[in-house]
Parts: C-alpha cells; sequence; structure tokens
C-alpha cells in the first residue's frame, strides 16, 4: 500500500511539473493569452468558483453539487421508493413535451388570420381590417381554403386555424348563426386533416341548432377515418346516423368498413353494412369482387351459409354470376352442416360447378355418413351442373366400397376412372389390394400388382405392407418372404444378413415378434399344421391367433380410406414435417379435415422445430377456425416462433386471439413480440401490447428493456416509456442501476435530454446519487441538442462532486467549450482527465488541439504536443493532420513545411483535409508548382483518390484564376482513363465562370447536363446570371429551358434574371408565362424572393402579376420587403383600387413592414380625393402612433375634405393637431376656416369650437391681411377677427 500511495504521490507531482512546463511554453510562445494553472486541483477550481458556463440556468437546476466520494454514488438502491416517479417527470416535464398543444381559443380574428395568411394571403387579405364576420365571410373563407395542402402537416395546421375563425365567428354574438353551407364546409375539412375531436364537437353543435350535415362525401370520409385509427364503434355509430339520414356512403367507406369488420370477424356487422351496400345499388360491379368474397367467406366460417346464398341470390339477380371461390365457399358450408340437398339447390340454381376439393370433400362426407351408394348418385347430379370428377374422386369411391365390403363396386369405379383416361392414385390399389386379401382371394392380390406396373404407378411402402397382411393372413408366408425381397430390392426397407424374413414382415406390420412365431408340426397326423412350405413341412402359428387375425384385418381395413390425420401425427412424432405439411395439402385434396389434435400437434411441431414460418402462416390462415381453438401452449409457441422470423401480422391475428379467450400469455411471449413490433415499427401494435401486459403485470428482461425503450423514446412516447421505468425499478431493485442508465441515454439520444434532467433530479430526491456515467449522458444529451448552456451547468454540478466524464464525454466537451472562447476551462477539463484516466489515449489532446487550430492558437496546439512527447505518446496522422491545417488557416507555410517534412520522415499521411487547405494556401501564395508537386506526392500514395486530389488541385487553380493549369490536369485525367464526376463538372463550370471565360464554363455545363450529371444550383444561377449580363439572353433562355424541361427548381437568382431580360426586350407577356409555367411545374423554391419583379411589374403597370408574385412569395415562406408593399399599394391607388391598398397596407402592418412617407401620403391623398374621409384620419393617426411624422400636404388633404363636406369641427380639429406637430397653415385655410365659422355662429356653433379655431397662430391676422381681405369679406366679420386676435395675442 505504502509502495503504490508513494508511485501516485510520484506521478501526481511529475504531471505538476509537466503542466508547468507546459503553462511556461504557453505563456512564452503567446504572452497575450496566459493561462494562470499551476497544478492539477486547481484547474478545478475554473468549474467551482467562477460558474461562467451559462447566463441561462436550466429551468430546475436542482442537481447536488455538493461533494461526494464518487465510489459511493448508487449505495443502498434497494432503499429507494420509486413509486410515483413517472407521475412527478411528467408533471414537470410538461414544457418540454414535444410540441405544445396551442389552443386558438383565446386568439382573436387578426392573429388566425395571419396564420393562414402565409398559406392563400389572396382570401385572408381583405378580411384582416374587419373587426366581425358575417355568416357569409365565413363561407368565403372557408371556400377559399378548401384546396388540399401537399404537405399533410401544414393541412392540419390550416384546418387548425380555420376551426378557430368557425368558432371565433360564433362566439363574436350571441345571435350569431353559421349557414349550413359552413358546416358542411368545416367537418370535410376537419374529417381531411384527422381532427376527430374537432368533428364530434361540430356534428353536436349541428344537432343542437337543428342542422342535419347532408354530405355523404364527409360522412364517408370519418367513417374511413375512424376505421384507420381503429375506432370501430364510432364508425358504426357514424354509419348508423348516416343511414338514419338516408345517406349513402361512398364505395371506398363501404370498402373501409367491410373489410375492417370482416378482419375483426364481426359477422353481423359485416353483414348488415354489404346488405344495405347491395341495396344501395353499390358493390355489384365485377371490380369489387373481393369485398364481395370476404363477406361470403366470413358468413360460411361462422356458419351462416343460408345468409351467404342469400347475397349470392341478389347478386345473380344483378348479372353477377358467383365466382369459384364463392361457390366453393357455400358448398362447403352446407357440406360441414350436412345439407346436401340444399348444396344440390344451389348448385343448380346458380348453374355453377364446385371446384374439385369442394365437390371430393362433398362426396367423402357423403360415404362417410350415408354410404357410397348415396354419393355415387350425388355424383352423377354434380356432373349433370357441370362438376368434372378426377382420380382422386372416384378414389373416395373405390376406398368407401372397400370399406362397406362390396369389393364389384369398387372395381366398377375403378374401371369407369379408367375409362374416363384418369390415372388411378396409388392409394386405391391399396384399397383394392387390402379389400382382395379382406376377402379371402388372395391369389388376386398379384394380379393388380402387375397392373398398378402396366398403368405406371409406382407401388409405395404401404402397397408392400398391404401385402404382407394379405399374405400373413392367408398363411402364404413364401409370399411374404418374397414380398419382403421386393421391397429390400426397391429401397424400401433395408436389407439384413441375420434376421429372419418373417420376423421382418412381422415387425413391418407391428406384432410382437415375441409372441408370434412358426412352428413345424411334428405330429404323425399334422393336427396343428395350417400350412405347407415348399417342402412339404406342415407348419403352424404359435400365437393368439384371435389377437393375431385382429391385427392383420384391422391394418387391412386401414388401407381403405386413408386416415390422413394419424399419418400426420406419425409423421411429427419422427420429426418428418414436410411429409406432414404435404400430407396436409394431400387430405384436402381427399375431402377430409385436419382435426384439432392433429393441427395442435403439426403445429406445435413446426413452432419447436424452427420449420419456414412462412408454411406455419400459411397453415393459419388456411385453417383459421382450428387455430382458434388451440390450446394455451400451443398459442404462444405459435406467438413465439412468428415473432422471431418477423411475422408480426400473423403474430397479432393470434395474440388478439389469446386475449379474447382470456388465455395467459407467457412473459416470453411478451417479450418476443414486443421486440418483433418495435423492429418492425409498428406503433400502435405496441402500445396495444403494452396495454394488455399490464392486466398480466408483466416486465421485460433486461435486453428486451432496452429495445422497448429504444423505440417508444425515438416515437416520443414518453408517457409509456416513465411507467414501464418505474414498473421495473419497482420489481428489480438489483438492476436498478443498470435500468437508469439505459433509460437515460436513450431518452438523451432522441432529444428528450430535459427530460433526462428532470428523471435524475426526480431521482436525487428519493436518495439515488448520480454517477459519472449518468452524468455523462446528461452531458452529451444537452450537447447534441445543442443546449450548450444546460450542458455546461451539468458539467459543473459533475466535477463539483469529482466526478470524471467518459472519454467521448471529455472530447466533446473540450470540443465545445473551445468553440465558446471557453480555453482555460477546456484546458483544465483536460488535464481532469489526464489525472483520473489512462494517458494512454490522445482524444482529449487532439479534442483541444482542433479547438486552438480553428480558433487561430496554433502555439497553444503546439504545445500540446510537446505535452504529449513528455508523457512519451507520440502524435498520430490525426494530431499531425490538425497541426497543418491550423498553421494553414494562420497563412504560415513556413511552420507548414517544418511539418510536412516531420510527417514525410515518418511515413504519415496527408489527409485530404490537410491537402485541401495546403493547396489552397499554396494556390493564393502563387506556388501553383508548389500545389502541382503536391499534388504528384499524394498520388505517389497507395491507392489514392485520384478524382478527389484532381478536384481539389482544379477548384482552387481556377479560385485564384490559375486557368492556364487546368488544361494540363484535365489531359493528364484523360490519360489515365478517369472521367470526370459531377463534382468535377461543377468546379469546372463554376470555375471558369469566376474567370470571366464563360463560355468554357458554358461548355463544360451543358456537356455536364448531357451526360446525365445534374449541376448544381450555384453553377446554374452563376451562368445563367452571367448569361444575362453579357447580353446572350437566348443563350440563357435555353439553358432555363433544358432545366424545365427536366423539372429542375428555378431559383430566385434565375426566375430574376430571365424575367428582368425580358422585361427589358418589352416582352411582357412572355415574361408572365414563364412565371405562370414555373408555378404549373412546381418548380419554384421554398423561400423565393421576387421584390425586385414587383417592382419591375408595377412600373409595366401590371399590378395583377405583382400581386401575384408577392402571394407566391408569402405561400413559398418569404416575407416581401416594404418595397415591395409600397409599389402594389401606389400602384393600386393609381388604379383607384382603395380597398386593395388598404389591405395590403394593413396586412404590411402586421407583417412589421414600414411604409414609405411616398405611400402614406399617396393613400392619404387618393382616400381624401375618394371621400372616405375617415378613414384618412385614421391613417392620420395611425401614423403618429407608429412614431411617424404626416406631412403638411396629408394634413391639408383632410383639412380640405372636412372643409368641403362642411364638417367645420372636425376640419379645425386637424388643423390644431397639423399646429400641434409643428405645421403652419396657409392663410387660405386659415381664413376659409374662420370665415365659415362666423357663418356657422348663428346656428349654434359651440363655443368650444370657435375656441380652437380662434386660437390657432395668430401671426396670419396681421393687419395688412385683414386689410386686404376687406374688399371681399364682411366687415364686422373682419373686426370681430382682428379684435379676438389682438385679445389672443395679448394673452
Amino acid at each position: 500500500m505504502r509502495q503504490r500511495a508513494t508511485i501516485t504521490a510520484t506521478t501526481a507531482a511529475t504531471a505538476v511539473f509537466l503542466h508547468n512546463r507546459m503553462l511556461h511554453s504557453l505563456s512564452t510562445v503567446r504572452p497575450l493569452k496566459k493561462f494562470h494553472i499551476k497544478q492539477v486541483f486547481p484547474f478545478l477550481s475554473l468549474f467551482l468558483n467562477n460558474h461562467q458556463f451559462s447566463s441561462t440556468p436550466l429551468k430546475k437546476p436542482t442537481l447536488s453539487s455538493s461533494s461526494q466520494n464518487p465510489k459511493n454514488t448508487h449505495s443502498d438502491l434497494s432503499s429507494i421508493n420509486p413509486c410515483g416517479i413517472s407521475n412527478s417527470v411528467l408533471l414537470n416535464c410538461s414544457h418540454l413535451w414535444g410540441k405544445k398543444i396551442e389552443t386558438l381559443d383565446n386568439h382573436s380574428l387578426k392573429d388566425l388570420l395571419f396564420k393562414l395568411s402565409t398559406i392563400n394571403p389572396e382570401t385572408t387579405r381583405r378580411f384582416l381590417r374587419v373587426s366581425e364576420l358575417k355568416p357569409e365571410d365565413v363561407i368565403e373563407i372557408l371556400l377559399g381554403f378548401e384546396f388540399v395542402c401537399e404537405k399533410f402537416e401544414i393541412e392540419v395546421e390550416k384546418v387548425k386555424s380555420l376551426w378557430g375563425v368557425f368558432k371565433w365567428a360564433n362566439n363574436q354574438d350571441k345571435g350569431f348563426k353559421h349557414l349550413p353551407k359552413s358546416f358542411e364546409l368545416m367537418a370535410k375539412m376537419l374529417v381531411q386533416a384527422g381532427l376527430f375531436r374537432e368533428i364530434e364537437f361540430l356534428l353536436y353543435r349541428m344537432d343542437r341548432e337543428g342542422i342535419q350535415l347532408d354530405s355523404n362525401e364527409v360522412f364517408s370520409n370519418l367513417i374511413e377515418g375512424y376505421v384507420g385509427a381503429g375506432e370501430a364503434h364510432k364508425a358504426i355509430s357514424v354509419y348508423d346516423q348516416m343511414r338514419r339520414q338516408g345517406l349513402v356512403p361512398s364505395m371506398s367507406c363501404y370498402h373501409a368498413i367491410i373489410g375492417f369488420l370482416v378482419a375483426k370477424n364481426e359477422t353481423h356487422l359485416a353483414f348488415r353494412a354489404y346488405t344495405d351496400m347491395v341495396e344501395m345499388g353499390l358493390g355489384l360491379s365485377r371490380a369489387e369482387t373481393d369485398i364481395y368474397e370476404n363477406v361470403i367467406k366470413l358468413l360460411c366460417k361462422d356458419g351462416k351459409v343460408q345468409e351467404a346464398r342469400n347475397l349470392v341470390r341478389n347478386a345473380f339477380a344483378f348479372g353477377i354470376k358467383p365466382s369459384n371461390l364463392v361457390i366453393d365457399e357455400i358448398a362447403s358450408g352446407y357440406c360441414d352442416k350436412k345439407d346436401y340437398d340444399d348444396v344440390l339447390k344451389f348448385l343448380v340454381e346458380t348453374d355453377c360447378a364446385p371446384d374439385v376439393v369442394v365437390g371430393n370433400k362433398v362426396i367423402f362426407s357423403l360415404c362417410r355418413n350415408f354410404g357410397v351408394e348415396r354419393a355415387h348418385l350425388f355424383l352423377q347430379e354434380l356432373e349433370n351442373v357441370g362438376f368434372r370428377p378426377d382420380e382422386i374422386t372416384f378414389g373416395i369411391l373405390v376406398g368407401w366400397s372397400c370399406h362397406e365390403g362390396t369389393l364389384r363396386n369398387a372395381f366398377v369405379y375403378l374401371s369407369d376412372m379408367l375409362s374416363r383416361s384418369l390415372k388411378p392414385d396409388v392409394r386405391s390399389y391399396n384399397a383394392l389390394i387390402s379389400c382382395v386379401f379382406k376377402e379371402g382371394m388372395w391369389k388376386h392380390a398379384r394380379e393388380i400388382l402387375h397392373e398398378m406396373h402396366d398403368t405406371g404407378i409406382e407401388p409405395n411402402l404401404a402397397t408392400f405392407k398391404a401385402l404382407l397382411a394379405g399374405f400373413s393372413g392367408a398363411r402364404q408366408f413364401d409370399e411374404v418372404k418374397a414380398v419382403v425381397g421386393e421391397m429390400v430390392s426397391r429401397g424400401l426397407i433395408q436389407a439384413s444378413s441375420v434376421s429372419d424374413p418373417l420376423l421382418k414382415a412381422f415387425s413391418l406390420l407391428g406384432l410382437d415378434l415375441m409372441s408370434v412365431k412358426v412352428r413345424r408340426d411334428n405330429d404323425l397326423g399334422f393336427s396343428r399344421t395350417e400350412y405347407f412350405d415348399n417342402l412339404g413341412n406342415g407348419l403352424y402359428l404359435e400365437t393368439d391367433l384371435t389377437e393375431y387375425e385382429k391385427t392383420i384385418t384391422a391394418f387391412l381395413e386401414d388401407s381403405f380410406v386413408p386416415d390422413f390425420n394419424s399419418h400426420i401425427v406419425k409423421d411429427c412424432g419422427r420429426g418428418n414435417f414436410d411429409s406432414a405439411v404435404l400430407m396436409v395439402d394431400e387430405m384436402v385434396r381427399w375431402g377430409q379435415e385436419l382435426s384439432l389434435s392433429s393441427f395442435s400437434v403439426l403445429v406445435k411441431g413446426l413452432c419447436v422445430s424452427n420449420y419456414s414460418t412462412k408454411t406455419i402462416a400459411s397453415l393459419l390462415d388456411k385453417m383459421p377456425k382450428l387455430t382458434n381453438e388451440l390450446d394455451e401452449e400451443t398459442l404462444n409457441l405459435l406467438v413465439l416462433a412468428l415473432s422471431k422470423k418477423g411475422f408480426t401480422k400473423n403474430a397479432m391475428t393470434v395474440f388478439e386471439a389469446m386475449c379474447k379467450m382470456h388465455l395467459l400469455i407467457k412473459t416470453e411471449t411478451y417479450a418476443v413480440f414486443m421486440t418483433a413490433l418495435c423492429r418492425k415499427r409498428n406503433l400502435m401494435g405496441l402500445l396495444t401490447c403494452l396495454e394488455i401486459s399490464k392486466r398480466d403485470k408483466w416486465l421485460p428482461g433486461l435486453t428486451d428493456y432496452k429495445a422497448l425503450m429504444g423505440y417508444l423514446c425515438q416515437q416520443r412516447q414518453l408517457k409509456e416509456a416513465l411507467e414501464l421505468f418505474e414498473n421495473m425499478w419497482v420489481a428489480c431493485p438489483h438492476m436498478r442501476l443498470c435500468i437508469f442508465h439505459d433509460f437515460l441515454e436513450k431518452l438523451c439520444n432522441t432529444g428528450f435530454t430535459g427530460v433526462a434532467h428532470a428523471l435524475a433530479e426526480e431521482v436525487q430526491k428519493q436518495g439515488f446519487s448520480l454517477d459519472h456515467i449518468a452524468y455523462s449522458h446528461l452531458v452529451k444529451g444537452f450537447f447534441k441538442d445543442r443546449m450548450f448552456s444546460e450542458a455546461f451547468i451539468v458539467l459543473h454540478v459533475m466535477l463539483a462532486k469529482n466526478l470524471v466524464p467518459c472519454l467521448d464525454v471529455v472530447v466533446l466537451s473540450i470540443s465545445q467549450l473551445c468553440s465558446a472562447g471557453k480555453f482555460e476551462k477546456a484546458v483544465a477539463l483536460k488535464e481532469i482527465a489526464l489525472r483520473e484516466q489512462s494517458p494512454i489515449s490522445n482524444s482529449a489532446s487532439c479534442s483541444l488541439m482542433s479547438g486552438f487550430c480553428k480558433s487561430g492558437m496554433v502555439m497553444e496546439a503546439e504545445n500540446i504536443i510537446r505535452s504529449m512527447v513528455l508523457w512519451r505518446l507520440f502524435p498520430d496522422c490525426e494530431t499531425f493532420n490538425l497541426l497543418v491545417q491550423g498553421y494553414c488557416q494562420t497563412d504560415d507555410l513556413r511552420k507548414v513545411g517544418e511539418l510536412l517534412c516531420i510527417m514525410i520522415r515518418k511515413n504519415i499521411t496527408i489527409s485530404i483535409g490537410s491537402y485541401s487547405k495546403l493547396v489552397c494556401l499554396l494556390c493564393m501564395r502563387g506556388r501553383v508548382h508548389s500545389a502541382l508537386s503536391l499534388k504528384e506526392f499524394l498520388l505517389s500514395e497507395n491507392n489514392p483518390p485520384y478524382l478527389v486530389i484532381y478536384n481539389i488541385l482544379i477548384f482552387y487553380l481556377l479560385r485564384t484564376r490559375n486557368s492556364l493549369f487546368v488544361d494540363a490536369l484535365l489531359g493528364e485525367l484523360q490519360e489515365m482513363g478517369l472521367q470526370l464526376d459531377r463534382v468535377a463538372y461543377n468546379f469546372l463550370a463554376y470555375g471558369y465562370s469566376h474567370c470571366k471565360e464563360l463560355s468554357l464554363s458554358l461548355h463544360y455545363l451543358t456537356t455536364m447536363v448531357s451526360t446525365g450529371h445534374r449541376p448544381s444550383n450555384r453553377n446554374m444561377r452563376t451562368i445563367i446570371s452571367s448569361l444575362c449580363g453579357d447580353g446572350e439572353f437566348e443563350k440563357a433562355l435555353e439553358l432555363s429551358a433544358k432545366m424545365e424541361s427536366r423539372g429542375w427548381i428555378h431559383d430566385s437568382t434565375i426566375q430574376n434574371a430571365i424575367v428582368e431580360g425580358l422585361l427589358g426586350q418589352g416582352k411582357i407577356q412572355e415574361a408572365v408565362s414563364f412565371l405562370d409555367r414555373m408555378v404549373e411545374k412546381g418548380l419554384i423554391p421554398d423561400n423565393v424572393t421576387y421584390d425586385k419583379l414587383i417592382k419591375l411589374f408595377c412600373s409595366c403597370g401590371r399590378v395583377d402579376k405583382a400581386v401575384d408574385l408577392l402571394n407566391i412569395m408569402l405561400k413559398k415562406g418569404s416575407i416581401p420587403i416594404s418595397s415591395s408593399y409600397d409599389y402594389i399599394i401606389q400602384d393600386s391607388c393609381t388604379c383607384h383600387k382603395l380597398d386593395q391598398a388598404l389591405d395590403f397596407l394593413t396586412e404590411m402592418l402586421n407583417r412589421n413592414r414600414d411604409p414609405s412617407m411616398q405611400t402614406w401620403n399617396v393613400l392619404i391623398q387618393n382616400i381624401c380625393q375618394f371621400g372616405q374621409i375617415t378613414e384618412a384620419e385614421r391613417l392620420l393617426n395611425l401614423m403618429v402612433q407608429m412614431g411617424e411624422m404626416p406631412t403638411r400636404e396629408m394634413y391639408c388633404s383632410v383639412i380640405d375634405r372636412y372643409h368641403s363636406e362642411k364638417n367645420l369641427c372636425k376640419a379645425s380639429e386637424i388643423l390644431q393637431k397639423m399646429q400641434q406637430n409643428g405645421y403652419e397653415p396657409d392663410f387660405a385655410t386659415h381664413w376659409s376656416l374662420i370665415s365659415n365659422l362666423s357663418k356657422k355662429g348663428s346656428q349654434g356653433q359651440t363655443a368650444v369650437t370657435k375656441h380652437n379655431v380662434l386660437t390657432l397662430d395668430y401671426k396670419h391676422a396681421t393687419l395688412f391681411q385683414v386689410t386686404k381681405t376687406c374688399g371681399s369679406a364682411d366687415f364686422p366679420a373682419v373686426v370681430k377677427f382682428s379684435e379676438v386676435c389682438g385679445s389672443v395675442q395679448r394673452s
């Protein structure tokens, strides 16, 4: 221990010494940038003493900063009570919850319309000045937004704002009532946007007001929306309401709701909906076959065959002939119910024949229940309606005839089969052979075998077993031995030199070899002899003859009618699942049905053996009824097998069936199924499964927990994630640290670091101390979310606890500290990390070096290398390249040369980044030959990126106008057989345009397009602008036409250049057509600007097009500059469109654009001219409120208008305001008001008004002016005016 302490002390002392030397070097190299750090522990004080990381703290920065021992950060976790953590975090993080749900209830009409103005400014603009809406106005607004936006997110926001307008209009006045058309339009939009809660409220309001929504489209879309959201009950409810109103749903609506009901096995509802559809005259075309067939299948599966038949009858009446599937389903349904007469009637009625599989099923069922004769008669009836039996059909009759002991009939059916050129199945011959033996006609068995050979049918193992059984029963043991020999020769059994052929035969027949023995009868009278061998020996069987005969007979009888179920069970027992699966298909052909026990054994075997999951899924689809009858264990195995292979849809079907039957779902089943849902990104299915798992109090293992948490966080399902986290904490106290770390990491990686921080605070409140891993996750997450202030705060708290971040977090923190200019703290953090962690890694030093180099502090970066050398750490390739780039940035070519020499000697590769900066520096210095030499050096390396090296050099040569060297480089590329790529073409086109060699630039651009490359937007706008500027406008038009034909976006520069050129040539209509094509073909980018074009079109007298361009700008997210609004407003006034001008003024002010004084002047003068004097006065007042000073002309225009309207009171008020703002009215205006006031005095002019007029600037009323006026004015009034002026002057 003492030795270890000595070593530690020595290491610390060495670190202090080395760091002091490093600081000394820094201070001597860069005296303006000193780091006053003397030892390791004072580094920490940079974080503790001066909390300068951020001026904006976290919302609740309550992470404890008390110093604690990092080794005891999570002691006694089991004592923590985690209950209520999720609720607390949810409550505390409401401000962080994704996008906060914005309610529009308290918004003003102006705010709501302003939200909509970027979508359709033409509609909203004229309502910005209104204070109340009329019902007709609401309809106009809704009609203006009836179109559907391209982006669904914008469509939703649009409809939300319109819903706000709709509610605002309804609440503005108790007497306001929307027109029915408004309800219909609003409902239609709400449904399209999927706002179901709002549409429900709307329908409720309509019901209260006695308004019925008579829109098939709205109801149909609403039903489809509910179906898509899985809201079956609401969909049915709306459907019922729709039908009560006599409305007819759309075909797509019927498709959606019936398809959904069929998938959920809702037979009654699906049948009712389909019946309604048929009654409405829908769904009776051949195009709707799928939905028709699905309903028939569902009805038949549920035993409602008569209802299915009625549907077919109705469809048949409309000329729709049932498909084979429909015929087969109904026939099969009747067969299951043993209604064979109805089967026949149905087939005769529809004049259709069933599929051979269904026909065989009917024949087999008849044979089993009513005998072969009845089945044969029915077959004849089936043939009358077109049924074509196959060899299996006759094989069924043959087998059941043998079963009934009517061998003659069996041969008759075989003969009938052969006469129809059908090749009998081997099972038919096996039945005949067995029947021949059973009837005691063993001598004819070989004849049947020979006939099989003649017809080309190969006998199988069952054939020879039937021969063994028959000959053994007939005591023809010589034949038995011969058959065994033949089986060996055919490879059906293995030869044995030891065992007796008879014993082998008895073994194949399942007889007990110990109890069945062949004895020779030695009695003189052969009293016990049963048969004689070839030598004349009397032989007999020593066994229980009754049991022996019973076994032989049973074996023969089993060959009559194949028992596929038993064969399947046996194959599964042997692990022969390929044969078992084939047997399932074979038994269907033979009209048999798989039993539940056999199906269960097969499914279990397939699941356990990892058999093809596709086969399992197909088997379940074919037999849904049997699937639902499987037991709990088998269903769990099914969900596991399907989930592991990604068949989540099939697994969900089985899972839902288990839930309906209230079966126990195992822990492993939950885990595997949910993990599969996460992989398939099936969020709705996962949430459903999670909700069900709460019932069983299920919790995942740690690995599955990580996968679930990751997906839930990615999908922003934080409520579910927090609940799962809390449940895991409660159930697994011994794993709480891992559980916490994993959840914290997932939150931070998915942009929820704020939630992670709140969670950390909450667990701290319950006694849990965070360790360095938890803090590291938080710091890294805040940096990733670009919440730098919060990251620095957490880093401060972490270091205050003597906790050192993980290495990757140290590197990231150093980089961000350098970016923020906090180099002292970055250096301190690096030293802390090196003290606590192994100094073998260069990552922290490289990060600090990178920060220094990017900031131009190359000497400091060089000193870091020196300190690394002192630690005996030789800088790696990345470190040297960082330093090279730093010196390039400071334009220090000498230092770059020194470093390159070292790198070449040490065989260190020059990175592409360093090469790029070096070439840039050399070209800027005019040292082109050095840049060319550097290129040659890099090309001499192993597997150099040739094109990248040449492209960089070409770019900087052209950038520095050294285009003469480029031709040689292109020649080198051609000699090497390298084709120019898209980057090279872009560099050439742009570079030559920069060098003013427009012809070459255009050449490479057109070559680029012809070779299938798309030029960059920068190249296109640069070259087109240059062509227009150089007078080569036709070439610019040709280039634009190529872009247009390829559907390439024309950015603002290109459009402005083209249109300016056209307008400059007087081609106004061509310019308009060009812009219209851009809109029609969708070639306008976002944030397009047309401010210059708006001015040009206004000057050309096309204010309509200027307005159109301004609207496009708003729709594309650009706000026009003030002058654009000025030109439109002024030209609107010129065209006497005053309402339009005022609308644009209102919009302009709402967008914080200030009108020019000329715009104010033109507006007020024109408004006064057309008699809207109240509006003119409002504008004057508005100008004053905005801090603008109205001109004398504006005041005079308003005063003159009031004077002409004999409104002397208002005129005097404006005159007074004019004087208060420093303007002196001319005498004519002044005298005119006084003269008129005198005339009105006797008519009751108020004293206040007289005072307002007479207290105006009396300097205008000089004696000279009074005398001059006496000739034309009323002398008493003049005298009175003079007296008043004198009194005013005295006062």
